[in-house]
């Protein structure tokens, strides 16, 4: 084997490298992978989800701070895994909601930071949420009316 073919192979090999390299970073880069990331978690529960998606958004304040983890049913209510970036610190008396961006857009959790010394710990509970607003049922309401509403009767007049 010649001085050539061996830097020939010696190319080859570090281009291969390289592109393995390249190849690795845009994928932890584009596929939203959580490595390296500090993160912790913690849960709401929730009536009901109405159509939150995993990986939605978390925001304090219109700023993005996490995403939603998991959502799943427990004891008949919807529990939320909220992964919070541990650079935010949220007071024991936080609020979760579930908003819409715009109209009709995808569902996102918005938590009010409270007034508390102390912080939900790694594991813990956001003990106060706000289930999101049911769009649909307001306009069946008011398009159809209220089956609930009664008026009131008249008192029937004794003889």
């Amino acid at each position: 084997m010649g001085p050539e073919r061996k830097r020939l192979e010696f190319g080859v090999g570090l281009f291969l490298i390289i592109g393995v390299f390249c190849l690795a970073y845009l994928s932890f880069s584009l596929g939203n992978l959580n490595i390296g990331k500090g993160r912790y978690e913690v849960s709401a529960l929730f009536p009901t989800v109405s159509g939150l998606k995993i990986k939605a958004q978390v925001t304090m304040a219109g700023v993005s701070i996490g995403e939603v983890h998991a959502v799943q049913l427990k004891d008949g209510r919807a529990e939320v895994i909220l992964s919070i970036n541990k650079s935010v610190k949220l007071e024991d008396d936080s609020i979760a909601s579930i908003k819409t961006m715009g109209i009709i857009g995808d569902k996102y959790v918005s938590i009010t930071p409270g007034a508390s010394d102390t912080y939900i710990p790694k594991g813990g509970v956001i003990r106060e949420t706000q289930p999101p607003l049911d769009i649909e049922g307001l306009i069946s309401r008011f398009v159809f009316g209220s089956l609930d509403s009664k008026q009131p009767s008249e008192p029937n007049p004794s003889p």
